[in-house]
């Protein structure tokens, strides 16, 4: 002999169940049938007790509320005293349940979002491997060096480099050091041959080179050989 199987649908709660009967028959929530709604939660709750499945507490104390409910509903009503309408806290608590239904299936949604979308982890880059001059005289007499033998190549030498190295007016390295704090400020990196480029003579020159010296010494700068020549960097940044 065939078995037969039955289906039963279950609810979260007994609210849940009185929203799937308004809407299974089309019911207004602000205009709820008592006696029809009762007679359908009640076949719900006996088709429970048939199956054996336990029923809810709360199951039980819906049930309780609908019948007093239906009962101050035959009571008559007297226009001299202004009742309220019994049905009025539990289309409240129905209307809040279904709020609630409307965003937990909302957030539902958004959590599916990008669900079955596999990202491809960001590959790790190698750090350039950058080589850093020690803090010595001779690397920036040796720049300096070059740097003035390219400029000579491109310019004939002025009168006044043959008066002295030094010449009349020294520039103060304080000066320089300022000037570079000031470069510094506006940029990462300085270009070392171009802060030579732009000294006006050779005093400014040799002013720049005790200046660099003396930041690099107190490390507040780094030397670094690049492909666009000797860089100054700025420790620390």
């Amino acid at each position: 002999m065939k078995t037969v199987t039955f289906h039963l649908e279950q609810f979260e709660g007994p609210l849940d169940l009185l929203l799937s009967l308004i809407q299974k028959n089309k019911i207004n929530i602000y205009d709820i049938p008592i006696s029809l709604l009762l007679e359908q939660y009640m076949e719900y709750i006996r088709q429970m007790r048939e199956f054996d499945l336990e029923v809810a507490a709360e199951f039980v104390a819906m049930a309780a509320q609908l019948m007093y409910i239906k009962s101050k509903m035959l009571l008559p009503v007297y226009e001299e005293e202004g009742g309220q309408d019994p049905r009025a806290d539990l289309v409240e608590a129905l209307l809040e349940y279904q709020r609630f239904q409307q965003i937990g299936g909302y957030l539902r949604s958004r959590s599916d979002l990008g669900r079955d979308l596999f990202v491809k982890p960001q590959e790790r880059m190698e750090k350039s491997k950058t080589v850093v001059y020690s803090y010595e005289a001779d690397v920036l007499a040796r720049a300096i060096s070059e740097i003035l033998e390219r400029s000579e190549r491109r310019l004939p030498p002025p009168v006044t480099a043959f008066t002295g190295i030094i010449g009349r007016e020294p520039v103060p390295v304080s000066d320089k050091i300022a000037a570079l704090v000031c470069m510094f400020a506006r940029q990462h990196t300085v270009n070392f041959e171009q802060a030579v480029l732009s000294c006006a003579g050779r005093s400014e020159v040799i002013a720049l080179f005790l200046a660099v010296l003396e930041l690099s010494k107190t490390r507040k700068i780094s030397i670094e050989d690049s492909e666009h020549g000797y860089q100054l960097t700025l420790v620390g940044e």
